[in-house]
């Protein structure tokens, strides 16, 4: 693991979680972050290939389950402003599905084809508090950056037959 990567990926980070502490998840954030910070940006840019860096030198995604690449980079913390991050590697694939209590931001990073997210282009997208879904990357695979209040995130039980 490159010490000055993670380190540089966690200050990334920290500029976004700033502008975004306290703020409602809700679909004005959603179109905020992809005004300011969208896939045209340098904060997209930089995040994107920071988290590329991340997979290559094998600190990203570095468990798999399901056919999905995946990983909790940071806990919550205080310099994250109480998100923890996660970032995911799918290729059209449906994840587990989970809810949000406290809402979800996603960053969609299609890496081939017009990889979507949820049905959603390269961008992000922020899931209310209470909000529930399968995660799914169509068309493509993607790296999904996830950031979660608090670290909540509930996952169904599976139904037993």
């Amino acid at each position: 693991m490159s010490n000055l990567s993670l380190a540089r990926f966690k200050e990334q980070l920290a500029a976004l979680t700033a502008d975004i502490a306290g703020r409602p998840l809700d679909a004005a954030l959603d179109g905020w972050l992809n005004a300011h910070h969208g896939a045209a940006s340098s904060t997209y840019a930089a995040l994107k290939q920071s988290c590329q860096a991340g997979v290559a030198e094998g600190w990203l995604c570095e468990r798999e389950g399901g056919g999905i690449r995946y990983g909790r980079i940071f806990k919550p913390a205080p310099e994250l402003h109480g998100f923890s991050v996660d970032v995911v590697d799918m290729r059209d694939i449906a994840g587990p599905h989970h809810s949000h209590p406290n809402g979800e931001i996603d960053l969609v990073m299609p890496l081939e084809g017009e990889a979507r997210f949820d049905g959603r282009p390269a961008g992000w997208v922020v899931m209310p508090p209470g909000s529930a879904h399968r995660p799914t990357v169509s068309a493509g695979r993607a790296l999904v950056l996830y950031l979660l209040p608090e670290g909540r995130i509930d996952f169904t039980k599976a139904a037993t037959t």
